[in-house]
């Protein structure tokens, strides 16, 4: 099944709680947590807190995406905060298989993330210690961006990679998804939809979760 994972970055913090068990009940899959340190990405968002409170409203399970520098300082505390699945930059990363390895070594499901312009042969040589790799279908910082299309092109080519080596892997896109967009991204081979605005912008949570749902099948 096709894994809707809205991203809390486009919720209302200031009731960031009842949104969480809105979205859960409407039929979310995962919550998305971008953290952002201000330097890797040029935005400030949350870290290790604000990920336990998410943990403690909801029973989905939590998706966090590091864009940060040095992210092997902080996955552990992610962890504890209740991170079931945890991506890190490609690019971020000196030492790409260790910092996979600490992931899983945690307890957690490692993902590696990678920017628009950063070819998907980055994963090649990790692929085999994977659960997931994430796409940035936008430049990552800030919700709301519009979808770059060439990201089609780059899903494809991943999920030859995946083929070619016989592995179980999710591919999971970030950036633009919309009801508009979700049917051909979901057409080119992507499992996991990364939904920000789409989905905390809309008046419905429930019908837009199910248009999305409905659109990837």
């Amino acid at each position: 099944m096709k894994i809707i994972a809205p991203s809390i970055l486009s919720a209302d913090f200031s009731r960031l709680g009842e949104d969480i068990q809105a979205v859960e009940n409407a039929g979310a899959d995962w919550i998305h947590i971008d953290v952002m340190d201000g330097h890797f990405v040029p935005n400030i968002t949350i870290g290790p807190m604000i990920t336990e409170a998410v943990n403690r409203v909801t029973n989905l399970p939590l998706d966090v995406h590091l864009m940060i520098e040095q992210p092997d300082r902080y996955i552990a505390d992610f962890v504890k905060a209740g991170a079931d699945y945890i991506s890190v930059h490609a690019e971020a990363c000196t030492h790409l298989n260790r910092t996979v390895s600490l992931i899983r070594d945690l307890g957690a499901r490692p993902g590696v993330a990678l920017n628009p312009a950063t070819p998907v042969s980055a994963v090649e040589w990790v692929l085999e210690s994977l659960d997931f790799v994430l796409i940035m279908s936008v430049n990552p910082g800030f919700g709301g961006q519009s979808f770059i299309q060439n990201s089609i092109d780059r899903v494809r080519l991943l999920k030859q990679m995946i083929d070619r080596q016989n592995r179980t892997i999710l591919i999971q896109v970030d950036g633009g998804v919309n009801a508009s967009t979700i049917r051909e991204i979901s057409d080119a081979g992507v499992d996991s939809f990364v939904a920000g605005s789409a989905i905390f912008g809309s008046d419905d949570y429930k019908a837009t979760i199910k248009e999305l749902r409905a659109a990837c099948r």
